[in-house]
């Protein structure tokens, strides 16, 4: 029921087989209407870097924006998820948690390996922040330093941040199956 609404839930942590699946709803939705918005309700404590990155691609990827709904919390790899969602369309509950901080790692065997690993995480925050600075305005730096440590923010303070676009404690009145943005049809023409 919740696809025949255009409406993919992703509850929980994040992982291979999560993100395969709510990979393959974008674009099965996408093959039933290229022209009408996505519902990503997200309630996930975030999750494994890789598969997070796998279906935000896939948001950025698709012609119908993605509205995003966080409902609970939205931490890690699940707020950068909810702040990928389309300019103007990610929401937060009132009572919702979001968390955002760097990648988290760890790694053992020989000191080469370790070495690999080691840069392997720094490039993931890089492109994190990248990500994060594209969808907040904010300043790298800024961004840098506020995900240093484990950073939890109310749906208000992050309104305020510049993850989300708006508070809500009623459906979007878009919600009636709204047309694309004239922001991500541009973005998507730049190649």
């Amino acid at each position: 029921r919740l696809l025949k609404d255009r409406i993919i839930f992703l509850g929980g942590p994040i992982d291979d087989n999560v993100a395969n699946s709510v990979v393959a709803q974008l674009l099965f939705l996408e093959s039933e209407d290229p022209d009408k918005d996505i519902y990503l309700y997200i309630n996930s404590p975030g999750g494994v870097v890789t598969a997070g990155l796998a279906i935000y691609d896939t948001m950025q990827y698709i012609k119908p924006d993605v509205s995003t709904i966080c409902i609970g919390q939205a931490a890690s790899m699940g707020a950068l998820l909810l702040t990928a969602g389309a300019k103007g369309k990610r929401y937060a509950l009132p009572q919702a948690r979001i968390m955002i901080h760097q990648p988290l790692g760890g790694a053992q065997g020989q000191s080469t390996d370790i070495q690999i690993q080691a840069r392997e995480i720094m490039r993931i925050r890089e492109v994190i922040n990248e990500i994060l600075t594209s969808t907040t305005g904010k300043p790298l730096d800024q961004v840098m330093e506020d995900t240093e440590r484990d950073n939890f923010m109310t749906a208000q303070e992050a309104r305020e941040y510049g993850l989300i676009d708006e508070v809500i404690t009623r459906q979007p009145a878009a919600r009636k199956g709204g047309k694309k943005s004239a922001e991500k049809g541009d973005k998507a023409d730049k190649g």
